[in-house]
């Protein structure tokens, strides 16, 4: 199982990287969001998963809680976000790639935080669940702007010609779904598996 989660998630890396290539010099924020969320919540879980108990287990070597994790991820996120480093990132190639590549590490750093077993659940929960915030905060933010923070004019997104103001308004609603919804619902999972396994402690408590 965890070999196909790491064949998976490497396939997915490597289907979001040619999608970044095809993408670039177009403009689109939203173009921009689809590798972006792709890499922290698809790939970089299957990745992170597919690792586990490897010597590339990372948060067990270097002390990485998973609230630390989260943190590190928010800033990375919000620091690549920032409208001058994303006219930066859009004009360099090579820039662009250290971008998406800091996502891919922050992301796996934070979900084998989060992955970790026994005790390490119920803080990757809470990892996972400041997460998803933080993710949907930024997300709406960028949604809801009142002008486009990245640029102006056209944008092709895809080979489609948007105003840059649509373009920002959909990928940040890209964010605010992906990001939401992936990171509540792996937040949710391991409560219930937190849940579970406590419910089944108490049953072997009585009956001892």
């Amino acid at each position: 199982m965890k070999r196909l989660a790491r064949i998976l998630g490497f396939l997915l890396l490597a289907a979001l990287g040619a999608i970044l290539l095809m993408s670039f010099g177009g403009g689109s924020f939203t173009a921009h969001m689809i590798v972006h969320m792709g890499i922290v919540a698809i790939a970089a879980p299957l990745i992170a998963y597919g690792l586990r108990g490897t010597v590339f287990d990372l948060p067990d070597r270097v002390g990485m809680t998973p609230m630390l994790a989260s943190l590190v991820e928010l800033a990375v996120v919000w620091f690549w976000h920032l409208p001058a480093l994303r006219a930066i990132a859009e004009a360099s190639i090579a820039l662009s790639l250290v971008e998406q590549a800091s996502f891919l590490v922050a992301g796996i750093l934070l979900w084998q935080a989060c992955f970790r077993p026994n005790e390490g659940r119920l803080a990757g929960t809470i990892g996972l669940l400041f997460t998803s915030m933080h993710m949907t905060l930024l997300g709406v933010l960028l949604a809801l702007a009142p002008r486009p923070l990245y640029g102006g004019g056209e944008v092709t997104c895809f080979g489609i010609s948007l105003p840059a103001a649509a373009d920002q308004q959909i990928g940040g609603v890209v964010m605010l779904m992906v990001g939401s919804i992936v990171y509540l619902l792996g937040g949710v999972l391991l409560l219930a598996g937190v849940l579970r396994d406590g419910d089944g402690l108490a049953v072997e408590k009585r009956r001892c």
